[in-house]
Parts: structure tokens; sequence; C-alpha cells
């Protein structure tokens, strides 16, 4: 028996009239126009559904949209694309992206005691003076044995902090994992689960290429602004709607389904509608969720990021990653980019990223961009003799509220967001559903892929 279908929204003028005899397509809203939402469109129109995403950027993307500095575009946030980023790579070749695609060898450094050194192969780790040789055998077991576990259900239960010290010893943990999980979680690290630096090792080993054991990074030409065009492009001739620059102010049952209704009052219904935006963005949102739902959701704690651009006359180091294990340095590494990207791309300049990762309540969020220049380049100053302020070309700074969700003890179960919701036609399909791996485009792709079955299983009930 066919399900009772959603009150039609305002008609389309260039839509394709619809033959009476023929059941209508289901429509699907996508809230949330990321590489997420963008992937989930891209799927969700190939088997045959009406699909409008709403993005309230100008442009789509999110974490992964570009922007202008200096003369030249480039990716907002840093990305790279790893060998073993399968969902990745199939998407490129579905988009005819694949011989845009660039690979290099980079180099790793490690900035500690005040000085940098360089870790970018075995020779180079034997040599650590930080470590001694009982930390670098423990640390290097740590990541081999890591590397080898398949099961992360269980890691889930231990503190991560509890599992390093456990594998690497004290010292190697103090000297190493302490300042790198800083790096990646701010001062949430004491809550996060083992599970998590399991997934970014196992991730990170998986893109060593067999014999030469080097991380093969890469990138495509013009950064994810020609990904995030290209899906553009191939989404609106698919037919796909999609609408930028608008605010959604909340999602609510219309009839057997679920409507759309913007900032402005406009509302359009839809058999089912994805949020694809933050967790804790969801009670607001959904208001219509259940108490236990609500508050669930409410309960994920994100972490966020505050990341400098700098274009620069030259190179400080030539590390793609310089790891920070120094404190006081008023941000968590140091990404050059163009120690993977050919510098001609920018003019013969650098470009360097400097996150740090910040909780929620850092006092560093009010600092102004100005604040963060000063800060941020006095410290380079100090890690760089050789660097001058006038070899900056352009500074700027991006700010991100909700870049990932704390996989916290016993997240999956606990905290992690279902897909299917308490009221009918609403998903939940969004980063907070990652338990087992580090934020990145890759998993995010996988996100879409897996959600596909359920979300057809629905419309073609």
């Amino acid at each position: 028996m066919s399900r009772r279908r959603s009150p039609p929204s305002p008609p389309d003028p260039h839509a394709r009239r619809a033959d009476p005899g023929v059941r209508a397509a289901p429509r699907l809203g996508i809230v949330g126009g990321g590489m997420l939402g963008l992937t989930l469109a891209l799927r969700l129109r190939a088997v045959g559904y009406d699909v409008t995403v709403y993005e309230a950027a100008d442009r789509p993307g999110g974490l992964a949209a570009p922007w202008s500095i200096g003369d030249f575009t480039w990716d907002k946030f840093y990305h790279v694309i790893l060998m073993s980023d399968l969902n990745v790579r199939r998407l490129l070749d579905e988009l005819g992206l694949t011989d845009a695609l660039r690979w290099n060898t980079t180099r790793t450094g490690f900035f500690t005691d005040g000085r940098l050194f360089s870790m970018s192969d075995s020779l180079e780790f034997l040599r650590f003076p930080p470590l001694r040789l009982v930390d670098k055998l423990r640390l290097g077991g740590t990541i081999f044995y890591a590397s080898r576990r398949s099961d992360w259900r269980a890691l889930e239960s231990i503190p991560v902090t509890d599992w390093l010290r456990r594998l690497s010893g004290d010292r190697t943990f103090e000297k190493i994992w302490l300042p790198l999980l800083r790096a990646k979680l701010g001062e949430n690290y004491g809550n996060a689960n083992a599970a998590f630096i399991w997934a970014t090792i196992s991730r990170m080993y998986a893109a060593r290429r067999s014999g030469l054991k080097r991380e093969m990074f890469g990138f495509v030409d013009g950064g994810y602004d020609t990904i995030v065009s290209r899906l553009e492009t191939v989404l609106a001739d698919a037919g796909v709607s999609l609408r930028c620059g608008v605010r959604v102010a909340r999602v609510e049952t219309a009839g057997a389904g679920q409507a759309v209704v913007l900032a402005d009052g406009t509302r359009s219904a839809f058999d089912a509608v994805v949020m694809t935006t933050p967790a804790t963005h969801l009670p607001e949102l959904c208001p219509e969720l259940s108490d236990a739902e609500r508050a669930r959701l409410a309960a994920i704690t994100y972490h966020g990021i505050v990341c400098a651009s700098m274009l620069l006359r030259r190179p400080l180091a030539d590390y793609y990653v310089t790891n920070i294990t120094d404190p006081g340095v008023p941000f968590t590494a140091v990404i050059e980019m163009t120690a993977l990207v050919d510098r001609e791309r920018f003019g013969g300049h650098a470009l360097v990223y400097l996150p740090r990762y910040l909780t929620q309540t850092d006092a560093f969020w009010q600092a102004d961009d100005a604040t963060v220049r000063g800060a941020f380049l006095a410290a380079i100053a100090r890690m760089y003799p050789a660097f001058s302020p006038d070899d900056v070309v352009a500074f700027q700074v991006a700010r991100a509220r909700q870049v990932m969700a704390l996989p916290t003890l016993n997240y999956s179960t606990t905290l992690m967001p279902k897909t299917t919701t308490s009221r009918p036609g609403l998903f939940i399909v969004g980063s907070a559903q990652i338990p087992d791996g580090t934020l990145n485009v890759n998993e995010t792709i996988g996100l879409a892929e897996r959600a596909l079955p359920v979300l057809r299983d629905f419309l073609e009930r």
C-alpha cells in the first residue's frame, strides 16, 4: 500500500510536467550544502528523486569551501587527499577529475625544545633527540599495533590518555602524544576515547605506499574550488535545486512528510528532509523531535578551529606539516601547503596554514583578526629565525565553531545520533555519526553512501 503523499509546494515553472499516469518522484530536502550534502544530493538524484539543497553560505562546500587569499583562490581550511581515501577518489573519477589529481611525497617536521627537527623517515625517527631509544621503540610499537588492529569498539570505553600511556609510556606520552592530542582536540583531549587516536593512526598508516613507506599526499589542481564547482555543475545539469544564501529556521511536520521553513517564512514541503548540519543545531531546527532526542543531540561536544592562512614570499621550512610539542605557541601546527602544491600555483609564493583547535568556551574565540595576526606572527618569528614580517603578502583568519564532534567514552552507544528519528520523514546524516574515524572529506562522503539505503527504504515503501 502506498504511503500518503505530502502537500505540494508552489509550482516550479522550470519543472517538467509529470505524466498523470506516473507516480511523482519523491521530493527530498537536504539542509546543509557541504561535501556531505552535495554528495547525498548527487546520489539521491541518481536514483530519480527530486532534490533541493539549502545552504546558508553564499557558496556550497562547507568546511571544504574555497576563498581568496591575495590574488589566489584555494581552500579556506587545509585539506589533503590520501591514497587510502577511496571514497574521495571514486567521487573524483565520477566527476571526471581524476586527471586533475596530483600526488607528491612530503616531509614531516617537529618543533620541540625550541628547535625544528625533521622526522620524515625511519632514520630521522631513530635520531630524534627528545626521545630515548626505549621511548622510540614503544612509540613505534604503538603505531604498529594500532595500524594492525581492526576492532575499534572495545577502544571506545578506554580514555585515550590511559591507552597511550600504557602502550607508549609516560615520557613518550608527555613529549609526543599529549601535544598532538591538544593540537587536534584542544583541551577536550581528556574526554576523548582511544578509538579516536586509533582511527588517526590507521588512516595515516594506510596512506603509506608499499615498499617506500612514505606518505603520498594528493590534491586536485585548483583545490576544492575545482571539486565543488564541478559538483555544482553536475547537480544543476541533473536538475537538483541548490539554494545558497538562505537560512533554514526550522523543519516541521507536513502531512506524511516534513516541511522546511526559511527565516523569511517561506515554507516548502517534502516527502523527507535530511539534516546534515552540526548535531547541536538540531534541537532548535527540529523542535518536534522528542525530548530524549533533543537532549542527546545537545549533549554532544564539538570543538572548533581558528585557522590563519598566510601567503609568504618564501617558504618557512618546506615540511607539509610541522607538529608542535612546545607549550606557548598559539597555534597547534604549521601546514605548508606549498610543500605539496607547486608554488607557481600561487605566483611563486608559499601558502601556509596555522590552525588552532579550541573548546567552545576558549577565550581565544574573542580574539579579533589583528590580535590573531600579532600573536601568530610573533610565534612564527621565534620558530623560524629567517622569517621577516616583510615576507607576509597576505594574512587572513577563518573560524568554524562546530568542526568535529568529540568522540567521548562509549560515544557510539550513548550520544551518536541515529539516522532515523521519531518524526517520520526526518533524517540525520552528519559528521557526528563518525565513531570510528576522524573528520575528513573521505569520511563524510562515506556517510552519504551509507545513508542512501535507509532513505530509499523509507521513500519506496
